[in-house]
C-alpha cells in the first residue's frame, strides 16, 4: 500500500492539505511531533501529515526539521513525500524544498504553488492572489511575515542555490532534469493534467505545493478509500480568532454586521501570558460565556483593530514580533480552554495555525483526524476534552471570502 508523508509549516496548513485525502476516504492523521513513530503511524494511516511549525523558524532550523522528518519517513517505508507550502508563499520555502531533496537524495522536485479554488494562481512564474501579484497583495503587508517578492523563482532562490526551472501550463519538457520545477496553473484542470503527466513520467514521488495540488493526488496515488463518519453539527458557532490577516478581519466585520456577538481582547489581556488564569481573567471569560450562550453566533478575537495599541504595549514590555505572536496565540488558546472548562457547548472555528496549536498544547493533544470540509478552506475535525466531544473547525487566517463566517454559520444550520 502506498504511504504518503506531508510536511506543513503550520497547523491549519497541515489540516487543509490533509483533509484533501481524508475527504477522499484515505485514513489520514495530523501530528505535531517531528520525532513521532513514523513506522507505527504507517500501520494505521495511509497519509501522515506533520505540522513542523517551521514557518517562523530560521531557514537553517526549518531545513533541519524537514530533513530529519523526511529521512525518518523514508526509513519507515513511506513512498511519497509532499512538502506542503503556504498558498501565499510565506515561510522558508527554498530551505524546505532543499531539505526534502537532500534527505531523499532526489535530483528533481515538482512544485505547484497554485490554489485555483481560492483564486491563487501562478502565471509566467509569478504568483497572484485574487489577480494581484502576491507581494502587492495583503500578504505583502503581513506584520509578521510579509512576502516581498512575487516571482516564485526569486522566493525559492533566497534560500537555495538549486536551479529553478519554470514550466507554463502544459509544458512538462525536462521535468526530470535536476532542479526545482515550478509549474504554472490557473485552474484545477491545469493541476490535474500536470499530475497525470508527472505520474506517467514517474515524477510523483517528491512533490511540493499547497492544498490545491494535493486535492488532485488521492486517486493518482492510488489511496484506499476507507470512509469516515461525519459528526452531527450543532448549528451554533463560536469563532476563536488569533489571526491579524486583513482577510479574516473582513470576515469578522461581515459576521458582526450580520448579528454575531464580537468580543475583542485588549492589548494587556492578550499579551499577559497568565491573564486568563488571574481572577480578572476568570471573571472576564465568565462574562463572555454568558454573552456567547445568548447568541446564535459569536467571535472572540485578538483585537485586530487596535494594532497600534498592541504594538505600543508590546514595545513597553520589550517584546519582539515573534514573542508578541506567541503570547497572543497562547492567550487565545487559553481563552478557548477556559470557555470549555466552564461548560460551553458549541461548534468551534479556530482561525490561524498558531492559535490552533496553542489550544492543542493547552489541552494536551498532539494529533487530529481531519474528517471533511463543511465549506472550502474550512477543515472539520473532532476532539475529546473533559469527557466531551467537540466539533473543531479550522482555517488559515488568509483564506476565504468576506462572507465565510456567515456562510459557515448558515451551512451549519442546514
Amino acid at each position: 500500500m502506498n504511504k504518503l508523508l506531508m510536511i506543513a509549516d503550520d497547523f491549519t496548513g497541515a489540516l487543509d492539505t490533509g483533509v484533501q485525502f481524508a475527504s477522499y476516504g484515505a485514513a489520514t492523521c495530523v501530528v505535531t511531533d517531528p520525532d513521532c513513530d513514523y513506522a507505527g503511524m504507517s500501520d494505521s494511516f495511509q497519509v501522515l501529515v506533520l505540522d513542523a511549525e517551521s514557518r517562523h523558524m530560521t531557514a537553517r532550523q526549518a531545513y533541519d526539521t524537514v530533513h530529519r522528518a523526511v529521512r525518518s519517513a523514508i526509513a519507515a517505508g513511506y513512498t511519497y513525500i509532499y512538502k506542503k507550502t503556504d498558498s501565499a508563499l510565506r515561510g522558508n520555502v527554498g530551505a524546505e524544498l532543499d531539505a526534502v531533496m537532500d534527505a531523499a537524495g532526489a535530483d528533481s522536485l515538482s512544485f505547484f504553488p497554485a490554489f485555483p479554488a481560492m483564486d491563487r494562481v501562478t502565471r509566467g512564474g509569478i504568483h497572484y492572489i485574487h489577480g494581484v501579484p502576491v507581494a502587492e497583495s495583503v500578504f505583502g503587508r503581513d506584520p509578521f511575515e510579509p512576502v516581498t517578492r512575487s516571482a516564485v523563482a526569486d522566493i525559492i532562490s533566497e534560500q537555495t542555490d538549486r536551479p529553478v526551472v519554470l514550466h507554463g501550463v502544459g509544458d512538462l519538457a525536462g521535468c526530470a532534469a535536476p532542479g526545482i520545477h515550478v509549474y504554472d496553473a490557473s485552474t484545477n484542470d491545469d493541476l490535474h493534467w500536470a499530475a497525470l503527466a508527472l505520474k506517467t513520467a514517474g515524477q510523483l514521488h517528491y512533490l511540493a505545493g499547497c492544498a490545491g495540488f494535493a486535492s488532485v493526488l488521492p486517486d493518482l496515488l492510488e489511496m484506499q478509500s476507507v470512509g469516515l463518519p461525519m459528526p452531527r453539527l450543532t448549528g451554533r458557532l463560536l469563532t476563536i480568532c488569533g489571526s491579524v490577516n486583513p482577510i479574516t478581519q473582513a470576515q469578522m466585520d461581515k459576521a458582526e454586521q450580520a448579528g454575531a456577538v464580537r468580543i475583542s481582547l485588549t492589548p494587556s489581556q492578550k499579551l499577559d501570558p497568565d491573564w486568563v488564569k488571574t481572577r480578572e481573567g476568570r471573571q472576564a471569560v465568565a462574562g463572555w460565556l454568558e454573552r456567547i450562550r445568548s447568541a446564535p453566533a459569536a467571535i472572540v478575537e485578538c483585537g485586530v483593530a487596535d494594532r497600534e495599541g498592541t504594538e505600543q504595549y508590546a514595545k513597553a514590555l520589550g517584546l519582539d514580533l515573534n514573542e508578541t505572536r506567541r503570547r497572543i496565540a497562547s492567550t487565545m488558546g487559553g481563552v478557548l480552554q477556559r470557555l470549555l472548562d466552564m461548560g460551553l457547548e458549541r461548534d468551534l472555528l479556530v482561525t490561524g495555525g498558531d492559535t490552533l496549536l496553542a489550544f492543542m498544547d493547552r489541552i494536551g493533544q498532539d494529533t487530529l483526524i481531519p474528517l471533511g470540509e463543511p465549506t472550502p478552506g474550512v477543515v472539520l475535525s473532532q476532539i475529546r476534552y473533559g469527557g466531551r466531544s467537540y466539533n473543531l473547525m479550522s482555517k488559515s487566517g488568509g483564506f476565504g471570502p468576506d462572507t465565510l463566517m456567515t456562510d459557515l454559520a448558515s451551512a451549519l444550520k442546514s
